[in-house]
């Protein structure tokens, strides 16, 4: 019975953060790339505050409609390197740093790993974005 009731718990936890989620809302159409403010979200419950306050300086990976829910799973981190946006590669190995001129295949938020092209050997590497047009390599 004991399984029973942890699982009911759980259940109930999930739909809380789905409910939750549901009730913070859009109060205009966000374009993808838009980086949220407190003036871009509406809360209909004082439980969602939390959730709101989480969303705001994340950056919308689609399109959210007016009125419509903001979905977590829809925001990620600010972009700070774009795709094909010429970059800083820093390789750092054992107290060595060597620097070199890449291009980002992809675009990334800051921790994020992305695909880059060292310009001078044409080889693709995966590095990690650590500030605007900056990413890191360690080995």
């Amino acid at each position: 019975m004991p399984r029973v009731l942890a699982l009911a718990a759980l259940f109930a936890g999930l739909s809380a953060a789905i409910a939750g989620a549901a009730d913070v809302t859009a109060r205009r159409t966000l374009p993808s790339g838009t980086v949220l403010a407190d003036t871009d979200l509406g809360i209909a419950e004082g439980e969602a505050a939390a959730l709101r306050d989480g969303m705001i300086g994340l950056e919308t990976r689609r399109v959210i409609y007016a009125g419509r829910p903001v979905n977590p799973a829809d925001l990620g981190p600010p972009t700070l390197v774009r795709r094909n946006d010429v970059v800083t590669m820093r390789f750092l190995r054992s107290g060595l740093e060597i620097r070199a001129e890449g291009r980002a295949l992809e675009a990334g938020g800051a921790g994020e790993r992305i695909q880059v092209l060292n310009l001078e050997s044409r080889q693709s590497v995966v590095a990690r974005v650590t500030a605007p047009a900056l990413v890191e390599i360690r080995r």
